[in-house]
């Protein structure tokens, strides 16, 4: 797979594919199936597939505080696309530039000059362009006029309900990680680096491997049970807070896990954190000795979690055992 930052890195080995366009937030079964349509199409034509996608996406550029929760991170974006067979990825940065495009100006130097694009999926309500002006009228039109096919996505439905990505935050923000992960196809995980941060945890005995999410807001807000993946490949268990720290006057956005009997060096390594159980909302607390007592009853209650799943046999929300 190749990933190709900004339309100045298209070269002309890069001309000719098969192309869908969007977001591709969590890359869930909804998006695995267009993905399919579009790899089905290239091995017909002996075309490379190809995927277009934003950073920022559109939402955030116009109104970021406003926009929707992310899913996927970008780099966790790129690796399921990769993970899905897709031969290259376009990244084309949001900005203002690319905002004031008129539809036909994006379909031009986009879809025809930039990848030479022979057949386009795309969903019916897809919009874009200056005012979001372009729709699937204007790609067939101008499609037909350069001589390239576009065509509607197939919609995929798990339990009678079109799979999105608004759904999965929906359910989500209900903490049903069972039909989320079943939506994703994969269980729901952030994945990052370990920073160093205020050493707050440590200070309050209960140290924490701090993960950045880039002022991005999570699809999560509050305390969770979670299975957290080391680079050795190795599995823990532990508490997460995922949120803006109120009793510390956070700002940003920050994901902190808690490893139960650990004592290793996590800085530096890119992690991955599976989210199993949700244990309570993150909320203010009186002083730092409040938020002490309350982090040590999170502690039990995940430990407690963990253990009747274990001693039940029970797979955990996730899909593993535990």
């Amino acid at each position: 797979m190749k990933l190709i930052r900004g339309l100045h890195n298209l070269r002309k080995e890069h001309q000719g594919c098969v192309a869908t366009i969007g977001n591709f937030d969590g890359v869930h079964l909804g998006h695995q199936a267009i993905l399919r349509q579009v790899k089905a199409k290239a091995l017909e034509l002996g075309l490379p597939s190809a995927v277009v996608v934003f950073e920022p996406q559109p939402r955030e550029f116009f109104a970021s505080s406003q926009a929707p929760a992310r899913l996927t991170r970008f780099r966790d974006k790129v690796e399921r696309l990769a993970a899905q067979g897709i031969d290259r990825i376009l990244c084309l940065p949001f900005n203002q530039k690319l905002a004031s495009l008129s539809g036909r100006e994006f379909i031009e130097r986009v879809l025809t000059q930039g990848l030479g694009v022979h057949y386009l999926v795309v969903g019916d309500d897809f919009r874009f362009g200056c005012d979001r002006a372009g729709d699937f009228a204007l790609l067939q039109q101008v499609g037909q006029e350069a001589g390239f096919d576009v065509v509607n996505t197939t919609t995929f439905e798990v339990e009678a309900e079109r799979v999105s990505s608004t759904r999965i935050r929906t359910v989500l923000a209900g903490s049903d990680f069972v039909l989320a992960n079943k939506l994703l196809g994969v269980p729901y995980q952030i994945g990052g680096r370990v920073l160093h941060g205020r050493k707050l945890g440590r200070q309050l005995g209960v140290p924490t491997a701090n993960l950045s999410l880039k002022d991005k807001q999570p699809a999560l807000h509050g305390v969770y049970t979670v299975l957290l993946n080391t680079s050795d490949g190795l599995l823990h268990k532990g508490v997460a807070n995922i949120g803006n720290r109120p009793t510390i006057d956070g700002v940003r956005p920050a994901l902190e896990v808690h490893l139960f009997d650990f004592n290793g060096d996590l800085y530096g390594q890119r992690v991955q954190v599976t989210f199993c159980s949700k244990l309570r909302d993150e909320k203010r607390f009186s002083d730092v000795a409040a938020l002490r007592d309350q982090i040590m009853h999170d502690l039990q209650n995940a430990r407690d979690y963990f253990a009747q799943h274990s001693s039940q046999g029970i797979p955990l929300a996730n899909g593993m055992s535990g």
